[in-house]
């Protein structure tokens, strides 16, 4: 059968080839950290390493390296079980709750990935008396987890608050409005405008969920997320977010929200209810992340200095990049093939980015994401600029 439609999926694969859409993946033959080795034709290449979420540099942090190697020694290698049967351990309710109390959240319900949170929490919450309202660049996850459910679907341009009013009145004959935001766009280091979106929540008797994953760990006084950031923790009903970014860079997702948000997606979310749990070492070592987190704010400062170093000395070096405070910086190169090609120069130039372009972006809105780490040196920030500069030409 497969012999039927191998050419169709080969000529599928040619054309994103040749549209210079094509994602290739790099092989990395050391731990994730600001300079990394990557496999060549010619052996492994030294690079700095500019495109991962290690916000906070942690991914190979020495200490999160021995908390893991005890958490293995103390609760082993995986759980072969999803929670409600036997698959959860003290790990994974002190992590619950820790992470809820950081969040400024009732209860925390752990998941595999962020994806897997997205992807439990509408069609648990929403039926066809209601409505969710999205804005138009959220995250795929957040996409794919509202087709899961049957309430009635509504959008609104990015971050367009006139907009969004617009669609809470369409909505206003639902039994349930729960409007949904990523807290960062991830294509754009752009802040959703929260203070806002909980007004008009409020104004309109909607509900409000967050995808913080770009932004717990870094942003706001303490680095618990945009909601932080906008003084909202306490009108943010639902915030789902991952612990494989700034949280230490391993896997795992979770949903913090109201006690019975909680309590309900425990008893009804698909993907909690039918996947296993996640790692115990995860968890325990997340918990030492927050441990580091709460502890000090040099990397959160570290990552700060390092943002408006490089955001200023691109600006001054004539780049286009998108205005921000965020440490993701998009240079926007429009071109999708250019994206690609000005991505392989900067490999050259010893700078590991990568070109993003239709469909990750709109057509025409290609660019090269860069991102920022508490891990790089001043050094390492301005031989990026220089990196990019040899490439421009």
């Amino acid at each position: 059968m497969f012999d039927d439609i191998r050419d169709d999926l080969r000529a599928t694969l040619d054309e994103i080839a040749s549209a210079g859409l094509l994602k290739p993946e790099r092989v990395i033959t050391t731990p994730q950290r600001a300079g990394i080795a990557v496999s060549a034709a010619d052996g492994p290449r030294e690079v700095l390493n500019f495109c991962a979420n290690n916000y906070l540099g942690l991914a190979d942090h020495p200490e999160l390296v021995a908390a893991a190697k005890e958490a293995l020694d103390r609760w082993g290698f995986g759980m072969a079980s999803v929670r409600f049967i036997c698959g959860t351990q003290e790990v994974h309710k002190e992590l619950e709750a820790r992470l809820a109390e950081f969040l400024g959240q009732e209860d925390a319900v752990l998941y595999s990935s962020c994806f897997d949170a997205n992807g439990g929490v509408f069609e648990t919450l929403l039926d066809d008396r209601d409505a969710v309202i999205s804005d138009a660049l959220n995250h795929a996850s957040i996409i794919d987890g509202i087709r899961l459910c049957k309430a009635r679907r509504l959008r609104y341009a990015n971050r367009d608050m006139a907009e969004l009013e617009a669609r809470l009145k369409e909505a206003a004959d639902a039994r349930r409005k729960l409007i949904v935001t990523d807290g960062v766009f991830s294509m754009d280091g752009y802040f959703a405008p929260l203070d806002e979106i909980c007004d008009l929540a409020e104004r309109y008797g909607a509900m409000v969920m967050v995808d913080d994953s770009h932004a717990v760990g870094f942003i706001g006084d303490n680095g618990a997320g945009t909601p932080e950031l906008y003084g909202v923790r306490d009108r943010v009903d639902i915030i789902t977010g991952t612990l494989g970014k700034a949280l230490g860079g391993a896997s795992g997702g979770y949903t913090a929200a109201r006690k019975e948000i909680g309590e309900l997606l425990r008893q009804r979310s698909r993907p909690y209810l039918f996947s296993n749990s996640l790692a115990p070492v995860i968890a325990a070592t997340s918990l030492r992340v927050l441990d580091m987190i709460s502890g000090s704010s040099d990397a959160r400062e570290r990552l700060r200095a390092n943002t408006e170093r490089f955001r200023t000395r691109m600006t001054e070096a004539g780049f286009d990049i998108l205005p921000g405070h965020h440490p993701i910086v998009p240079v926007m190169i429009g071109d999708a093939a250019e994206a690609g090609a000005m991505a392989d120069r900067l490999l050259e130039q010893g700078v590991y980015v990568i070109g993003f372009s239709y469909p990750v972006v709109p057509h025409g809105q290609a660019r090269i994401r860069v991102q920022l780490s508490a891990a790089h040196s001043t050094e390492d920030v301005d031989r990026a600029v220089e990196a990019f500069v040899t490439a421009r030409g």
